[in-house]
């Protein structure tokens, strides 16, 4: 933009509004206006002004309008740009580029106090409050180097490749000016210092925000409300933090939600997490980690996908070397209300928590399971998750619930219930309880492992369940291999079909905070960052998208090798019939399953359950109050969708089969 300095007749008409300037040489306008002085009053300007143009009216809150200007504010070396509206600022706007059409009126001071990363830079200590697994925010951290930066410090020159980068970006973003993007509303706010802002964020009634990077943008803008106080953070765009929340040394990511009084401190928040209420200290939170209640604390621990019931907490402190301890909850676990769990310890994926568990339980080779504790002991039942419609319904609600409308997404998100990350641990479960069990007999009533207790119907329905899950897993992938199998199709043409595309998918997966790949994939990509080859956020970011993109590919080759492993059936010679064998079973698996979610749905329709309805009346009342409040348990969506899922997956198989024969 094209500057001017002021006409002697602006300087003289201004001068009689009550503005005065250090020097009016150094305050220029842009070209095109005749005059300014009609939108500017009790203005004092120092240092380097620019100032755009002045033609837009506002609308405030009941329909006010209000020309853009600048009345009752102290600017110091700023750059407003055009149709931007600054009134009643307390003290002063220092070091500062505002954008188009902002608003920014009755904030107390807004500075840059010198050179700034702008929260970039800040080293979150998570999972161990005394360090040891400290994670470098920027602008461009995802969940997936997060992840890797905090828990593979066994890889010392991969950590400090990944803080080499991201030291760079750091030196990249400093600046002693700060910046207000475009479109940006700052309404009856306290102190805002060395905070870079995006385009559209909304900022209202807020406390404090210093040091930190708020990335909002007309995509996906950014609301920061009453009452918030942050301190060195990176906020991403989406992010909404409001009602009197506090955030310290954090990372907020895309889309996440905190709120009603929420606490954080040196936590990590990765997409589409959700804080209210409670506390959170030292934690990384992974994709969907929520948090709703009061007297619910999330302290030193690895979540994802995770709902924590009311009075939920941990404890990394035994009193000896102070809070050094961690635990990990893999994705999809719960914890009921007043559970408890004394670190170190590890909960396995898709499992719940109820009661106070304090033997540091490691419960990881045992996905699915409910972990218990009565009188003290720690009950595991493997399994059992598997047929609760609650995992269910959690695993079709996470796609429907990505709050994210930024069409630059940082964290990679795979929503797959069943993939090869909790089949693997089927696996392995398999092999574990029959080993407990031929080592300890059959006719045991309890048998012990990693400090649980495991009873012997627990342990035969985790049998069952487990071969369930396995087959229903293999049955999908084979089937979703051969939907474009010919009718009457021999068998080389199936075996041909079957056959995988690369090497890459065997052996173990991960699960890096919402990205599923396998170990072995990850690890020559990482071999590639300490080797410098991967050298930026943008690198590294491609880098885990590219596993993204070739998950299937890398599903069936795993699940090829596992058919033989599972149904004793070798992939190179497999037979139409081998293929309809599979197909069978996998029905059965399918139909098994949905039934006993269809019988676990029912008992939210049960008698018991209508206790509290119908308050003053008969049983009659009772029912149809329920009813009415309810619904009936065959109109109920979810349970409509099981039985279509049911006949769905039925004519699925059959179709198949079908085919094979002709």
């Amino acid at each position: 933009m094209d500057y001017r300095k002021l006409t002697e007749e602006e300087i003289s008409r201004l001068t009689a509004a009550g503005c005065t300037a250090d020097s009016w040489d150094n305050v220029q306008v842009a070209w095109g206006k005749e005059s300014y002085a009609d939108h500017i009053s009790e203005a004092h300007f120092s240092g380097e002004i620019r100032l755009g143009k002045m033609d837009k009216v506002f609308t405030l809150a009941g329909g006010i309008p209000c020309r853009s200007g600048i009345r009752g504010a102290r600017l110091h070396n700023v750059t407003v740009g055009d149709d931007t509206l600054i009134t009643n600022i307390g003290e002063y706007i220092a070091n500062y580029r505002i954008g188009d059409r902002c608003l920014i009126d009755n904030v107390d001071v807004i500075y840059v106090g010198g050179e700034s990363s702008f929260g970039n830079g800040i080293e979150v200590s998570v999972l161990n409050e005394t360090g040891g697994r400290e994670v470098i925010i920027t602008d461009r951290l995802t969940a997936q180097t997060a992840y890797v930066m905090a828990l593979y410090r066994h890889r010392t020159e991969l950590h400090e490749r990944l803080s080499e980068i991201a030291r760079r970006y750091v030196e990249s973003v400093k600046s002693s000016v700060g910046t207000i993007g475009n479109d940006v509303t700052m309404l009856n706010s306290g102190a805002v210092m060395d905070v870079r802002i995006g385009d559209n964020c909304q900022i209202t009634g807020v406390m404090k925000l210093q040091n930190g990077s708020i990335n909002s943008n007309s995509f996906d803008p950014v609301h920061i409300g009453n009452g918030v106080i942050a301190k060195n953070f990176i906020i991403s765009s989406g992010a909404r933090i409001g009602d009197e929340a506090m955030v310290e040394d954090c990372f907020v990511g895309q889309a996440c939600r905190l709120g009603h009084g929420y606490s954080a401190s040196q936590s990590l928040f990765f997409a589409n997490c959700q804080g209210e209420n409670g506390e959170a200290c030292a934690i990384f939170a992974g994709p969907f980690t929520v948090s709703h209640h009061k007297s619910t604390l999330l302290i030193a621990g690895y979540y994802s996908f995770m709902n924590a019931g009311s009075g939920s907490n941990q404890s990394n402190h035994m009193y000896k070397l102070g809070p050094i301890h961690q635990g990990i909850l893999e994705r999809g676990s719960k914890t009921a209300s007043d559970s408890y769990l004394l670190w170190p310890a590890k909960v396995g994926a898709f499992s719940l928590v109820m009661g106070r568990h304090v033997t540091h339980s490691d419960t990881s080779s045992l996905p699915f399971s409910y972990l218990i504790e009565q009188k003290g002991i720690s009950y595991l039942a493997p399994g059992v998750n598997l047929r609760s419609v609650g995992t269910i319904r959690d695993a079709k609600k996470w796609p429907k619930r990505d709050g994210r409308k930024d069409p630059d997404k940082l964290d990679i998100i795979n929503y797959n219930l069943l993939s090869p990350y909790t089949i693997h641990k089927m696996f392995k479960g398999l092999h574990i309880l029959e080993n407990i069990r031929r080592a300890s007999g059959q006719l045991s009533d309890t048998y012990s492992y990693h400090s649980t207790t495991i009873t012997n119907h627990a342990l035969g329905e985790g049998l069952k369940y487990y071969s369930i899950g396995i087959t229903k897993f293999l049955g999908n992938s084979l089937i979703s291999r051969l939907t474009n199998l010919p009718e009457g199709a021999g068998d080389e043409q199936i075996r041909a079909m079957l056959r995988p595309d690369s090497e890459d998918g065997r052996g173990d997966w991960v699960d890096l905070a919402g990205l599923i790949a396998p170990k072995t994939v990850v690890d020559a990509f990482l071999d590639r960052v300490e080797s410098g080859e991967v050298d930026t956020p943008e690198a590294l970011s491609a880098g885990f998208s590219r596993m993204q993109e070739n998950y299937y590919s890398y599903e069936w080759t795993w699940a090829y090798d596992k058919i033989k492993e599972f149904f004793n059936i070798d992939p190179q010679t497999i037979t139409a019939k081998d293929v309809a064998f599979i197909v069978k079973r996998w029905k059965d698996a399918v139909v098994g399953l949905d039934n006993m979610l269809y019988e676990d749905a029912k008992k939210e329709f049960s008698l018991s359950s209508m206790t509290g309805f119908g308050a003053d009346g008969s049983k009659e009342e009772k029912v149809k109050d329920f009813s009415t409040v309810r619904g009936d348990f065959d109109s109920n969506p979810f349970v409509m969708e099981v039985l279509d899922h049911i006949r769905r997956k039925t004519a699925l198989g059959m179709n198949l089969i079908s085919r094979l024969r002709k």
